[in-house]
């Protein structure tokens, strides 16, 4: 059996969906790894350890598809990339189906058998497999780093012969994988630190890092899998309205509220970055989605008012050998779930094979895809 791994070509993406230290693993299960040359360079992952560690490295895309059973990637294939695929070939890979529909066309086309780690549930017995939450907890800690590069005051009390310097505040919203290890990572920092989440089960979570939980007198939001639900035009305006001051007294505020396959949460408006201190810190983590902050815009450092609202995407990009090495154990777990007597047999009647998967030999499987697909022009 056969493992394939290109070169991620999406600008700026220095992630690979292998590591060298995942090809033992994988050798035990009867899969043969190949790499496509360079794939794992940004990642200070050359290809000299690849060949050490047994893997194949290949130079021309057609020569390491060659025989595939699986492709492993990291970001999804454009629609161009997903029509260089092997025909039946299986893909793992983030895919954000949303967003993607035109490969996916592709994918369905080329009878591509193709699942999301962004869809594989959150179970016990996935923890291995959950991609979103090993990614997650690198952009929550590279948050803080970014926050505490551009405030310009300390994160830590300091007792010095010229006085006391007061330790920064900082206020983390949304303490799911991202904001707990935003947390404890300003705590280690020396940041006074409070969260809030819509979900009263995150509250232990948060105390036993450190960081005091706000309560705000409002339900329970608590969704499907352990993330927050999609909230009400009326629950936001009150929760805008009770966190307000929160945020003005803050001197960092990181933003990582999501929900799974709707629009990013609209958190903090512009009269509360308008409220806040010049030299005031806003990372949003949910700028991939749309922002939990009305002044983000995506991919871009903005000075709203004296205050630095950071539209932080693909954190988990900028500090790659560590996230590679993180996602490759997810994608070699995938793997071990999929293989039966050294070779690729997903089994659809397991529901980590079944929720995750996009596409199967040609059709839709994942009904809200199919529905997208369905209501286009």
């Amino acid at each position: 059996m056969k493992l394939a791994v290109p070169k991620e070509q999406s600008p700026g993406e220095q992630r690979v969906a292998l590591v060298p230290g995942e090809l033992a693993r994988l050798k035990a299960m009867g899969v043969d790894v190949a790499v496509q040359a360079g794939a794992g360079e940004a990642a200070l992952y050359p290809d000299k350890d690849y060949e050490e560690a047994g893997a194949q490295v290949e130079r021309q895309l057609s020569r390491l598809y060659e025989g595939a059973d699986l492709v492993a990637k990291v970001l999804a294939p454009t629609a161009e990339e997903a029509g260089q695929l092997p025909e039946g070939v299986c893909l793992l890979s983030f895919l954000a189906p949303s967003a993607h529909l035109e490969a996916l066309k592709v994918l369905t086309r080329r009878k591509v058998t193709a699942f999301s780690f962004e869809l594989v549930p959150r179970i016990s017995r996935a923890q291995a497999m959950d991609a979103l939450s090993s990614q997650a907890t690198v952009a929550g800690y590279k948050a803080v780093l970014i926050a505490a590069d551009r405030l310009f005051k300390f994160f830590p009390l300091f007792m010095t012969a010229a006085g006391t310097v007061p330790p920064a505040r900082v206020l983390v919203m949304g303490a799911g994988v991202a904001g707990l290890q935003a947390i404890a990572t300003a705590r280690r920092l020396g940041a006074v630190v409070s969260a809030y989440d819509v979900r009263p089960a995150a509250k232990e979570e948060v105390k036993s890092l450190g960081a005091s939980f706000l309560e705000l007198p409002l339900e329970s939001q608590e969704g499907a899998g352990g993330y927050a639900a999609a909230q009400s035009e009326e629950f936001l305006a009150r929760q805008q309205e009770l966190i307000a001051t929160h945020v003005a007294a803050s001197d960092v505020v990181i933003t990582t509220a999501a929900v799974p396959g709707r629009p990013a949460p609209r958190l903090i408006t512009e009269a509360m970055v308008r409220s806040m201190r010049p030299g005031s810190v806003i990372v949003d983590l949910a700028a991939g989605s749309g922002g939990n902050c009305e002044l983000t815009k995506p991919g871009q450092e903005v000075d709203a008012f004296g205050v630095h609202v950071i539209a932080a995407a693909e954190l988990a990009s900028s500090m790659p050998t560590h996230a590679s090495s993180l996602y490759a154990r997810n994608v070699s777990s995938f793997v071990q779930l999929g293989v039966k007597e050294g070779r690729w047999a997903p089994d659809f009647t397991d529901e980590v094979i079944d929720q995750s998967a996009v596409t199967v030999q040609g059709t839709v499987h994942h009904e809200p895809t199919r529905a997208l697909l369905e209501g286009q022009p």
